[in-house]
């Protein structure tokens, strides 16, 4: 099973509307285009499709993850509008990835950058996790652990600690994917008693610099995505940039 992550293309209504460092509308299509090539089975967007919340913006991402030879998901990050993309195509909190299965967090918290569960939430995932043993993915926007660069830990998942208690009980979750940070990442985190491996992406629209204590762009950096490879083995992942034409 070959699972595909994008994230963060920030587009605008505008196709031809800039960034800091390039298109987005451009970023995200050649990303979509080496994504195809990979032939995956499955790709998930975690988050960030928006920059600016436009009914045009969500309208043309769709069309673009709509050539994708596979089933596509997305859930909202702090940028986004969950009915407008519903509008577009349906939010889900669990897929079935062979022997495996995703399940997708919502973390926005509306008109903040941000991310939190909250009770409710966390309740929910426990229970979905208490129902099916099958190795499991968690998908969500905003990282659960620091990343390293002290604005966006500010900005991350408020209630990380929540999150990884409410994972302690369930030893089938393998691996958490996350969006948010525009920057690879890869570590894990001791739960208990096993290590749970935890990953972040690439944005498909500009690069943060890793490391930096105030918000800067990482300039140099192209847009990516990730691949994983899920058997009985476990995850295996790698991360793949991609040459941007302007």
């Amino acid at each position: 099973m070959r699972l595909v992550q994008i994230t963060d293309p920030h587009l605008h209504a505008d196709p031809a509307a800039r960034s800091r460092t390039g298109i987005p509308f451009a970023q995200l299509q050649a990303v979509v285009a080496a994504v195809i090539d990979e032939r995956p089975d499955a790709v998930v967007v975690t988050g960030d499709i928006s920059q600016d919340e436009s009914a045009a913006s969500y309208a043309a991402a769709a069309r673009l993850f709509d050539t994708l030879p596979c089933p596509w998901h997305w859930l909202p990050g702090n940028h986004d509008q969950r009915e407008l993309m519903a509008a577009e195509h349906e939010l889900v909190d669990a897929v079935a990835l062979g022997d495996w299965r995703m399940l997708l967090l919502d973390t926005q918290v509306p008109g903040a950058p941000h991310g939190e569960l909250g009770e409710h939430k966390l309740a929910a995932l426990a229970a979905q996790l208490e129902d099916d043993d099958r190795p499991t993915l968690i998908a969500l926007h905003h990282p659960p652990v620091a990343v390293g660069a002290d604005w966006m830990d500010a900005i991350g998942l408020k209630d990380s600690a929540a999150f990884w208690q409410a994972l302690s009980a369930y030893p089938q979750v393998k691996a958490v994917l996350f969006g948010h940070a525009h920057q690879v990442f890869s570590g894990t985190v001791a739960c208990a008693g096993r290590e749970v491996d935890v990953y972040g992406c690439p944005a498909a629209a500009d690069q943060f610099l890793p490391d930096a204590e105030h918000f800067a762009v990482d300039a140099e950096a192209s847009p990516g995505y990730r691949v994983l490879t899920l058997d009985a083995q476990g995850a295996s992942t790698r991360v793949e940039r991609v040459k941007v034409a302007i």
